[in-house]
């Protein structure tokens, strides 16, 4: 485990080398570095010893060269003698580096004294290490005694018989003993000296410090180890021993020695443990004997517990198997304790210490190797979930007995370890996994099959089957009427739906037993027993509930009557509803329980054996997803929503979808058909079966999917309710703000600033004065953030100053309001003033308080001015002016005399004067004798207006102030107001209050639209609204729960460079010119900001400002940081806030002492950041320039944020026996003075990211770095705000709230800003649907469905909780590529409790460019798929009740199902109509007159699913949420804009991808991680680009479906007098179109003329290319077909079968086509197809000779090669001839021949890919490939033709840009500009 001592040896030599998988820098490279990091940090792994030395020779340089030199040669000594040859890698370079570097250096020192290097020893430590002694803190103490230990090294060494004195002995004994109290260490100074951290002096730290160090009374166990050089055995005894808890454990049980700081949890962290316990029937570990000290005992298992997880590494993703090792040890601890006797060797226990990697490499390796076995059967994803055990396989061996089987200490024989040979013989598929080889699945196997959605969901589908049937049964009677239900005949006929049903439930049964049978070896017999019971029972009822309903009916027929035979004497017609009553029990007792969620939940969670045995027929007993039921009240709430949704669904789908159809299907059974235009292979077929399936097909997929639709609309109306109940909303407009912000310091003392009960004299403190400390604490957190809005950039100096709150608003008479708030009031008071003609004060001044703000204004500006006055004047007498004119204006006010002693006429002139002197103030002169000049004459004049033309009887208060000790000299008004204090224009607070007065009375009307950028708006709104919401009240700092926050990193941008700002596109476009025009003002105010010296630190130049200016508008680590950084800062303000007195906080936070220890101290205690950089460890050593620029950028973040921690994964190499072997630590670093210093090194058993996926690995091996009791997780593309950090404390406060069935959250929901919609209209869409399904649809999810999950960032994990279950994401290869949705439902299944909150919200970025959108997509859908598959959508769709199965169903796989089946929708439509079409029942049957009427009753049901097509789903929960949240007037606005911009367009290709990625998925496989990129997108995409990413999942179905309604209309001639034919068919067309030309139409200049040329050219060079092994897909079509068939080579027997059947489809075109060409004269024979084949064949065999004569004859035999083709050319002009002559083949027959055989040669292309194997060993797959090459130029050319076209008018592509960057247009971006590279010149 990590211990906050830090790293022990982190500047001494290791006791291995090791090596670094990537190469060092060279010689060349380094001379190119910065010196001071090329020694030290660039040192290769193996050589990492002397890593310290270098960095000691880099801190003395400046000082004494001579010592660095000194340094530089030891290491160089001792990295020879650790690798003489110089075998490791970068060995050599690094060494020679080295040796050039002293060979230069020793050129100019030329002789070397040991005196000299000990003399600066001495000094070192005379200055730093005796004087810093009680002055330093522990962080610079751990660096002196660190660089003197090496200075004594580097001596003793180089110097073996210099003489030591014994001041230096002295100093190197003290040193060497008290440098362990002088650590690198992470959060606590444990071992800190004489100057303790205000950290330290905590009550709450000391607390714990004192309970982990009570180790008197433990048994001491027996040293083994040798002492150290410098220890005696004594010492290093009590060294390890008698330290505190951890290290006693740490030597019992050879844990590596690295703690972490223990809280007093037990409870919390062993009640999976008791669980489990209780679970398998054995007895918790967890003693505490009679007469022992508990709490110490406590801390003992906790501390084991942390210890175990903590070095677990991989296995921390099977709790249950922690729970196990835990189960053991803590057997050993209480033997240990008690000198029990050991129960299985009968020794008694001994306290002897262990080695330090004991643990590792005893326990966790064993387990890890398993995992690692097993992850490489996974092959990369590419072999079957069937073949491998995955993370949960392997934990759920410790569900059961046999996991004692493993023994203690672990038995490695065991077959749990055994792992048996992966080696297959030649015959077995690539594939397969041989069974004898391989271990089986634990309780549940992930096959690839969609009958896992009939498994998962079998209640549902039954439901809808049965509702089906019922309402089909009822539409079919002859009222049609929902009444005919209670016709007896009808309801006999309904009743057998049970039939169905029974028929259904033994579908589930042999399911059930089939797609778990690789898993039977591992389940109990029990389970094998209630499978088996499950099947029998169901086929008995498969049998005996038809055998009855034919029993009951009267005068049977068919297979009724069959039954009815042989039912023999069993006629009694009760037996049926006898049958069906028992049928029904387990289904009434399931009910009851539904109704009784207690007694469920308690019957469920029961371990007793007794309701174990009731329970076990209802499900199997399983250790997870029991007892998940939800409260009374929660179930009445979603079953209510579920009822009534059901109620709408049936009623559309029976009055809309079947009734209509029931008419017309009933005249189609009763008509004969004997005429067809087509072979009929079945012209005798009863009822016309075909034609009814082909009209009834798509109706019933619409009727399965059309509840995905009323969810949507159901799910938007209760999601705008609960939003509008909560708040949402209230503020969304400055004018709206303006109107509350009164109301803004009270709600945000009452939401945001902890209660006072402490405080005695608060009640009796007056409502002014109490109001006053309000807005007073409202105004230092108001400030600040509006401080950090202008650090932004968001907002200009004039707008922070409009928009700051003044701290002192007790010394005025009124409340200082923010200026924006009191624009204009001072001007309109004036002119109401000078305009006013009466003569009554009473009746001006009701005027004036009409408007509170402008009274408020009036009053301050008046007591402004005085103050300035008063303090400017140095003489007396003239302050005492002021007074008196103060004091006229009281009394006149008081004797109601004010506009009779006071002129107003005045006042503009005065008003005018007083500007200039404000102004002069403000103004910055470099001569201060004429700035002084210049204010006296513009305050005289002021005097003298005042006295003069505004008072009546002003000259009496000048003559009166003379005074009578005056001097002779003359009285001149002159010479008044002559003496000032000048030096007040340079002091900050007199400067503010100026600068606020001048704004009072010169901000105008513009003030109002304050602050014009629209995020600040945003920002503002949305803060003040959430004041007003619900939230739990804020607990004091020292109070709240302590969190971290964790982001994963692997290689995304960090900070852009230079040259990544300056790079210029195709069209001359830098991403830092594209910013400055999208963001104009920003970067006005960013150029304003850096001109202030106050802002910006003069050590940063203005190309380092711009990279952060751009990176921060990037998805970028650097903005990630930031944003998580500003917890800190608001925690901080926090206990300012709280701490200050009264005097301080109307003072500010910035005027007093910011930061002081105790605030960060505290920010320390509560506050953990920690990036996972996985790679680090790598880029610190690449030669790569992005991989530096990244290690200088994350370096650069840990030295500005101090509080950051980095982790990250450590590779070296270490010899072991003299042979080289690999190994991994993960490492934590943080900022030091100017490199990194490493806190925590913890060796782990293997390469972690190997077993599973990268991003939850990289999560695991970092989360042992966090603290607290809370977790936020941030990805990469997150961001913060500093007003929303101000909130963090109230959001942990849900964790602890009291609830109904005191049940606490484990999950917190956070909602999310996406902060990428202004880029273009594509990232506005996704913007739009982001941000709806963050708001809307997580907060019905969360309430009242109760089944949110987790979907990705920034969610807040119960640390706890999830530490204990397996933590906060799943990992197993590809079955867990959505990671984060797996830890919600791991945390649901475990009884966990996930909730939402929208009075917080966090930054997120979305992708911005079509094919970055449709990765994304790809990779949800792909995710989507393997979810469907899992033993957790399973487990949670058998475990939910019914209606909360339904919500998770349609929320989560449902809605791609339903995507899947909306396309299939269309599919079926088409090839039912070209199968009617073609085969001539359409003329036959659908003229009929008694149909004629009823034709539209199937486009009436297809409408529905062009709703879902067209994006309209989507669509409803963004306008009522915009509605919601910004009025609805705009959210009509958007959604008009949205659709002008073609959103629908982008909402159906997108479609199409969910549709293909999730089906491919489920039936072959092939999910990955796809890489977006988060960059800008303002480059084009090539067409060759498009083609690759999108041929397979939108070309090659959208031109099948283009073919489809090409031969549906030519042959078609019915439905046109449809009024919806041209809606159902228009939205086909329009889903061919998205399909095909969406890529190019949101293609930035996807329309210019010559861009459409170097498309097509790139196209043709890349079609032609050919592949090979090392071609890349980019480079070679052949590469990228022999990519896309990847799912094949590795997809199952199935998979390939399916394939081959749906390719079978491509045949009918052909068949149906040629017996209505002209040259078949209407002959129906079967003879016409064949000789269709002979045509076929011969243009194959035509078009195989000319491909073999180009390869073989094309070079060598050119004239017989022309021969060839001359012949071949004449022989098809003449068969022509011949045809059209004398066939009488017409050229429509020509087209029609090309509709027909086009797709038959693709089915041909398919079968043949699916055979690949077979036509590989015949030779023909060349012939395959080469069609294939055909096909894809074919597809190309027809994509591309429409593309040429529109690019041949210019103003297509000027719309184009338009229609992509209409967002930017709004803000006055000149798109087409940036487009075609005019660029104006921007300076920089």
């Amino acid at each position: 485990m990590a211990d906050p001592r830090g790293s022990r040896n982190s500047m001494q030599p290791t006791k291995s080398g090791s090596r670094r998988m990537t190469r060092s820098l060279t010689i060349v490279d380094a001379q190119n570095e910065d010196s001071s990091s090329v020694d030290s940090e660039l040192v290769p792994s193996s050589l990492a010893a002397i890593a310290p030395v270098l960095r000691v020779a880099n801190e003395v340089e400046k000082e004494n060269p001579r010592v660095a030199f000194l340094c530089r040669f030891h290491a160089f000594e001792t990295a020879h003698q650790m690798d003489v040859t110089s075998s490791g890698r970068g060995v050599r370079q690094f060494k020679t580096y080295m040796l050039h570097r002293l060979q230069k250096e020793g050129e100019q020192i030329k002789h070397f004294d040991g005196e000299e290097i000990q003399m600066y020893y001495r000094d070192f430590c005379e200055k730093n290490i005796k004087q810093g002694e009680y002055t330093k803190m522990p962080e610079e103490m751990a660096k002196f005694y660190q660089i003197a230990t090496v200075l004594y090294d580097v001596m003793k060494t180089l110097f073996p018989s210099l003489k030591v004195d014994d001041e230096t002995q002295r100093y190197a004994k003290e040193i060497e003993r008290k440098k362990e109290q002088y650590e690198h260490y992470n959060i606590l100074p444990l071992y800190a000296g004489m100057v303790k951290p205000a950290i330290m002096k905590l009550p709450e730290i000391e607390a714990a410090i004192r309970a982990l160090r009570n180790v008197d009374n433990l048994p001491m166990p027996r040293v083994q180890s040798a002492p150290t050089i410098h220890d005696n055995i004594d010492m290093h005894e009590e060294r390890i021993i008698k330290s505190d808890i951890l290290d006693w454990l740490s030597s019992v049980f050879g844990f590596q020695l690295d703690t972490g700081t223990v809280e007093h949890l037990m409870d919390r962290i062993f009640k999976n443990y008791r669980s489990w316990c209780n679970y398998l029937h054995c007895k918790s570990n967890l003693n505490y004997p009679p007469r022992s000290d508990r709490q110490q005992l406590q801390l003992l298992y906790i501390g084991l517990y942390l210890l175990i997880w903590g070095e677990a590494s991989n296995i921390r993703f099977m709790p249950e198997c922690i729970c196990y090792i835990f189960h053991n040890m803590a057997t050993e601890i209480h033997g240990i304790l008690y000198s029990n006797v050991h129960r299985v060797s009968g020794d008694i226990y001994r306290t002897e210490t262990h080695g330090e990697e004991s643990f590792l490499r005893n326990v966790i390796s064993p387990i890890y190797q398993v995992l690692r076995k097993e992850a490489k059967r996974n092959k990369g994803g590419k072999a079957s979930h069937s073949a491998w055990r995955n993370y949960d396989d392997l934990n759920e061996y410790f569900w059961s007995e046999k996991c004692f089987r493993l023994k203690w200490p672990m038995d490695t024989k065991a077959d749990f370890f055994v792992h048996l040979d992966e080696t297959k013989s030649a015959h077995e598929r690539p594939n397969q996994v041989a069974a004898g080889n391989r271990k089986p699945k634990t309780n549940f196997v992930e096959v690839r099959t969609f009958w896992h959605l009939y498994r998962s969901f079998d209640r549902m589908w039954i439901f809808f089957i049965l509702a089906f049937q019922a309402m089909v049964i009822i539409g079919w009677s002859p009222s049609g009427s929902p009444t005919a239900i209670f016709e007896e005949d009808v309801f006999r006929n309904v009743l057998s739906i049970f039939i169905t049903s029974a028929f259904l439930n033994l579908l589930q049964a042999t399911l059930d037993i089939i797609l778990s049978m690789n898993a039977w070896r591992s389940l109990k017999i029990t389970q094998i027993l209630r499978y088996l019971l499950k099947f029998a029972v169901a086929a008995v009822w498969a049998v005996v509930l038809p055998i009855g309903y034919s029993s009951s009916v009267q005068n049977p027929t068919g297979l009724v009557r069959f039954f009815s035979n042989w039912a023999g004497g069993w006629r009694d017609q009760s037996f049926y509803n006898y049958a069906v009553a028992i049928y029904l029990l387990p289904n009434i007792l399931a009910a009851l329980l539904f109704l009784l969620p207690p007694l469920r939940r308690t019957m469920e969670r029961s371990n007793l054996r007794i309701i174990v045995l009731v329970m076990w027929w209802a499900q199997p007993k399983l250790f997870i997803g029991r007892g998940m039921h939800e409260d009374m009240v929660s179930l009445l709430k979603y079953t209510l929503f579920w009822i009534l949704l059901l109620v709408s669904k049936l009623a559309f789908s029976y009055y809309v979808e079947i009734l209509p159809l029931v008419g017309p299907t009933k005249v189609i059974m009763r008509r004969k058909i004997h005429v067809y235009e087509w072979h009929e292979f079945f012209p005798n077929l009863p009822h016309n079966v075909g034609v009814v399936i082909a009209i009834w097909a798509p109706i019933v997929l619409v009727y399965f999917m059309d509840a995905q639709i009323w969810y949507a609309i159901y799910s938007t109306i209760l999601g705008g309710i609960h939003g509008a109940f909560s708040h949402l909303g209230e503020i969304r407009t400055l004018g709206m703000l303006r109107s509350r912000f009164e109301a803004v310091p009270a709600a945000f003392s009452d939401r945001l600033v902890p209660s006072s009960k402490e405080e005695p004299g608060r009640i009796d403190v007056e409502a002014d004065s109490s109001e006053r400390k309000d807005i007073a604490k409202f105004s230092q957190m108001w400030n600040e953030f509006i401080d950090s809005m202008r650090i932004e950039d968001l907002i200009s100096h004039r707008e922070r100053n409009l928009l700051l709150v003044p701290y002192s608003s007790s010394k005025g008479s009124v409340v200082q309001w923010p200026p924006f708030l009191l624009a204009s009031k001072i001007p309109v008071a004036l002119d109401m003033a000078k305009d006013f003609k009466g003569t009554d004060d009473a009746e001006l001044f009701s005027r004036i308080k009409i408007d509170d703000y402008m009274q408020s204004a009036v009053i301050e500006c008046y007591e402004t001015l005085k103050y300035i006055l008063v303090e400017l004047l140095s003489d007396p007498g003239e302050k005492l002016i002021i007074d008196q004119i103060g004091d006229k204006v009281s009394t006149s006010i008081q004797a109601q005399s004010f506009l009779t002693d006071f002129r107003m006429s005045g006042m503009p002139l005065l008003n005018d004067k007083l500007e200039k002197f404000l102004n002069l103030l403000l103004d910055d002169f470099e001569n201060t004798v004429v700035q002084e000049a210049q204010i006296i004459n513009v305050l005289q004049d002021i005097m003298e207006i005042i006295t003069q033309d505004v008072m009546t009887h002003g000259h009496g208060i000048l003559e009166n102030s003379h005074s009578p000790h005056m001097d002779n000299r003359s009285d001149k008004k002159e010479q008044k107001f002559e003496r000032i204090n000048i030096n007040l224009v340079y002091n900050e607070s007199w400067r503010e209050k100026v600068v606020r007065l001048h704004l009072l009375l010169t901000v105008k009307e513009s003030a109002i639209n304050v602050p014009m950028n629209l995020e600040a708006r945003r920002r503002i709104t949305f803060f003040t609204n959430s004041l007003f919401m619900r939230m739990p009240y804020a607990p004091k700092v020292r109070n709240m729960l302590s969190f971290s926050v964790l982001t994963p990193y692997f290689k995304e941008d960090v900070l852009y460079s230079d040259e990544e700002l300056n790079r210029e596109n195709e069209d001359g476009i830098s991403i830092l010119f594209y910013l400055q025009n999208i963001y104009p003002d920003e970067w006005t105010n960013f150029e304003e900001r850096i001109e202030d010296p106050k802002l910006v630190s003069v050590s940063k130049d203005k190309k380092e400002l711009i990279r952060e200016w751009v990176s921060y508008r990037g998805q970028t680590l650097y903005r990630t940081v930031r944003g998580m950084m500003y917890y800190r800062q608001a925690l901080e303000l926090q206990c300012f806030l709280e701490d200050a007195g009264d005097r301080a906080i109307f003072s500010g936070y910035r005027a007093e002492k910011k930061g002081t220890d105790h605030l960060q101290a505290l920010a320390d205690m509560k506050f953990t950041y920690v990036v996972s950089c996985q790679i680090y460890g790598v880029q610190k050593k690449s030669s790569q320039d992005r991989d530096r620029s990244c290690y200088n950028n994350i370096l650069n973040l840990m030295l500005r944020y101090h509080s950051l921690r980095v982790a990250y994964i450590d590779e070296r190499e270490e010899k072991v026996n003299g042979k080289p072997e690999k190994f991994y630590y993960s490492v934590l670093v943080k900022g030091g003075e100017k490199l990194d210093e490493e806190v925590y090194r913890i060796k782990l058993p293997g390469p972690p990211t190997e077993i599973g996926e990268g991003k939850p690995e990289n999560q695991n091996h970092a989360i042992i770095f966090t603290r607290g009791e809370a977790l936020q997780t941030i990805d990469m593309n997150q961001d913060n705000y500093l007003e929303e950090a101000f909130k963090m404390r109230n959001v942990l406060e849900e964790f602890v709230k009291r609830r109904r069935k005191q049940r606490k959250p484990t999950i917190l929901g956070l909602r999310e800003h996406i902060f990428t919609g202004s880029v273009s209209s594509l990232a506005w869409f996704m913007s739009n649907q982001e941000t709806s399904f963050v708001t809307i649809g997580q907060r019905i999810l969360a309430n009242p469905l109760r089944v949110r999950f987790h979907y990705g960032h920034p969610d807040i994990f119960d640390r706890i909780f999830h530490l204990t279950r397996g933590g906060i994401s799943k990992a197993s290869k590809t079955i867990n590529l959505s990671e984060d949705i797996f830890s919600g439902f791991n945390s649901t299944l475990r009884q966990g409790y996930i909730t939402h909150h929208e009075y917080i919200q966090v930054g997120k970025g979305r992708d911005v460019g079509m094919n970055q959108i449709s990765l994304f997509e790809a990779k949800v859908a792909n995710g989507n798929g393997e979810q469907t598959l899992s033993r957790d959508v399973y487990r949670l769709g058998r475990r939910f009740d019914f209606y909360r199965m339904l919500s998770f169903y349609f929320t989560t796989v449902g809605f791609y199902f339903s995507s899947m089946v909306t396309v299939l929708t269309v599919y079926v439509f088409l090839y039912g109509r070209l199968y009617m079409v073609l085969s001539g029942l359409e003329r036959s049957i659908l003229d009929e007159p008694n149909i004629h009427s009823s034709k539209a009753a199937l486009e009436e049901a297809l409408a529905t699913q062009s709703v879902f097509q067209l994006g309209l789903l989507l669509v409803l929960p963004m306008v009522m949420e915009i509605g919601l949240e910004r009025g609805f007037r705009t959210a009509l606005g958007h959604f008009i804009i949205m659709q002008l911009q073609l959103a629908s367009v982008f909402f159906t290709f997108q479609l199409g991808t969910k549709a293909h990625y999730f089906g491919r998925t489920i039936l072959h496989g092939g999910s990955k991680y796809r890489a977006t990129g988060r960059g800008f997108v303002v480059f084009h995409a090539k067409y060759a680009d498009n083609y690759r990413l999108y041929s397979r999942s939108h070309f090659v179905k959208g031109l099948e479906l283009l073919i489809l309604l090409i031969v549906y209309e030519v042959y078609g001639e019915s439905y046109r007098s449809s009024k919806l034919y041209f809606f159902v068919t228009f939205s086909m067309w329009f889903l061919v179109a998205s399909w095909l030309f969406a890529p190019f139409v949101f293609n930035p200049s996807g329309f210019e003329w010559q861009k459409t040329v170097d498309d097509w050219t790139d196209w043709k060079r890349w079609m032609g290319n050919r592949g090979g092994i090392g071609i890349q897909p980019e480079k070679s079509w052949e590469s990228w077909w022999d990519g896309e068939q990847e799912h094949l080579k590795h997809t199952n027997i199935r998979g390939r079968v399916l394939e081959i059947v749906l390719a079978f489809r491509f045949f009918l075109y052909q068949y149906g086509i040629v017996y209505h060409l002209d040259i078949s004269h209407h002959v129906t024979s079967f003879l016409v197809y064949g000789l269709s084949w002979v045509v076929m064949a011969t243009v194959l065999v035509v078009l195989k000779m000319v491909s073999m004569g180009r390869r073989r004859f094309g070079t060598d035999f050119q004239l017989m090669f022309r021969i060839l083709k001359g012949l071949l050319f004449l022989g098809f002009i003449s068969v022509m001839t011949v045809l059209f002559v004398v066939c009488g083949l017409t050229v429509s027959d020509l087209f029609a021949a090309v509709l027909a055989f086009m797709p038959t040669g693709w089915a041909l292309l398919l079968i043949g890919q699916a055979f690949r194997p077979l036509f590989g060993r015949i030779g023909l797959w060349e012939s395959i490939k080469e069609l294939g090459r055909a096909y894809e130029y074919v597809m190309g050319l027809i994509i591309f033709m429409p593309i040429v076209v529109l690019s041949w008018f210019p103003f297509v592509s000027e719309f184009q840009a338009r229609l992509l960057f209409n967002q930017a247009f709004s803000r006055g971006l000149q798109i087409s500009m940036i487009l075609h590279g005019r660029k104006d010149t921007i300076s920089s």
